[in-house]
């Protein structure tokens, strides 16, 4: 059976530095085994993918369409940050970038059922100071988690870091492997700039995880993903961690590490 634990390897094209701000530019941009011919820049787009990874065939929904088939007109959508309360959705709206609270009721559409990570399609209301959700359609399900105090760091996530300091550089990353040497994720550390800033600046959508999810997704195909946002107890960084594959083995040894059951998942 392939262990799908994450094993250390380089990221080929990024030699252990990043931009200044801790943000990929094109020139340390991640891919896996072969050069991405696709355009690196800096900002990001607009979705997360279609996809399966792993070989698997792409699933057929004409509907779920990448960035490059929408046209400038389009809506690029929500991505759903969080629910800070009952009834209450934070968004990240993807053509501003603008973190959006929602009203914690007054909704005609299930935002109960949306889960954070999800790129979504959906109708707001703004008639009032905190907008309500009309309708909703879930595009994508990718899945964002968030641990803190988290141990322990797996070993190639704290080799990324120790290489991010002996390079004096506030961020690093590398892919992972299984057993079988097959990339089954993406590991990014980033130096923590103060308490809780950076850890809550990934968190709450000030400081977006769009680029790295559509980085993997310019490497490996469009794809739902699992997302993982760990800061250990010394607080000195963050790990963010890609599983390649949602549902897979990977995800779900991280899952079972840092004690963060996958949620029922009603609409996807």
């Amino acid at each position: 059976m392939t262990d799908d634990r994450p094993v250390e390897d380089g990221w080929p094209a990024d030699g252990g530095g990043g931009s200044t701000d801790g943000w990929p530019t094109g020139d340390d941009r991640t891919t896996t085994d072969e050069d991405d011919p696709a355009d690196a820049g800096g900002r990001p787009t607009t979705d997360d993918g279609s996809s399966t990874a792993d070989g698997d065939q792409p699933a057929e929904d004409d509907d779920q369409r990448t960035a490059d088939d929408r046209t400038p007109d389009d809506d690029p959508g929500y991505r759903v940050l969080g629910i800070p309360k009952r009834g209450q959705l934070r968004l990240l709206d993807l053509r501003s970038f603008e973190p959006v609270v929602t009203a914690a009721e007054g909704h005609e559409a299930p935002v109960g059922e949306l889960r954070p990570g999800y790129l979504i399609d959906a109708e707001l209301d703004w008639s009032s100071a905190e907008p309500t959700v009309h309708s909703v359609a879930v595009r994508r399900p990718t899945l964002y988690a968030f641990a803190d105090e988290a141990e322990p760091i797996f070993e190639a996530a704290r080799e990324t870091w120790t290489d991010a300091l002996a390079a004096d550089e506030p961020m690093n990353s590398r892919v992972t492997r299984n057993t079988d040497s097959e990339v089954n994720g993406a590991v990014y550390v980033f130096a923590e700039s103060g308490p809780n800033a950076t850890f809550e600046e990934f968190r709450d959508g000030t400081r977006p995880l769009e680029p790295l999810v559509d980085r993997v997704n310019d490497s490996d195909g469009p794809a739902p993903r699992e997302v993982f946002v760990l800061r250990p107890p010394e607080e000195e960084f963050v790990v963010v961690t890609i599983a390649l594959r949602k549902g897979g083995q990977f995800a779900d040894a991280l899952r079972e590490t840092y004690d963060l059951p996958r949620p029922p998942e009603p609409l996807a």
